[in-house]
């Protein structure tokens, strides 16, 4: 017995996919098209949209929980962190809370702060600080 390998083409797969199968008609409680129903002509096709569809990109999401994450962290392990606000001011001290628009500071030898996050330009951990060597 002489057996051959059937490929498609990429030009019968397209075909094919474009190809939607005609709902049957029911009659009479059948799901089997009548007679009548083969007998007729096949009716005409409007075009069809192609079957590619294109995904519209998500954007990625507003929040991403980071923030909250570090916050949280430093908070538990009470590390000394030093704030840097817009205008230069260095501020040290532990981070005891935070909300969506204030971190509050404990700072020894002086009052705790209330900073708002609009007025911080960065931060970073107080023992990670680079002392710049005097000459």
């Amino acid at each position: 017995m002489n057996r051959k390998l059937i490929r498609t083409t990429l030009a019968e797969v397209k075909g094919k996919a474009r190809e939607v199968p005609q709902p049957r008609e029911r009659q009479n409680g059948s799901s089997r098209p009548s007679n009548e129903s083969r007998d007729r002509e096949p009716r005409e096709r409007a075009p069809q949209p192609s079957p590619v569809q294109v995904k519209k990109r998500i954007p990625p999401p507003n929040e991403t929980n980071a923030e909250i994450f570090y916050y949280k962290k430093q908070i538990d392990a009470h590390t000394p962190m030093v704030i840097v606000l817009l205008d230069g001011e260095e501020i040290e001290g532990t981070i005891e809370w935070y909300d969506r628009g204030a971190l509050k500071v404990n700072r020894k030898g002086a009052p705790n702060l209330l900073v708002l996050k609009r007025n911080i330009k960065y931060m970073f951990k107080a023992d990670e600080r680079v002392e710049t060597a005097t000459a």
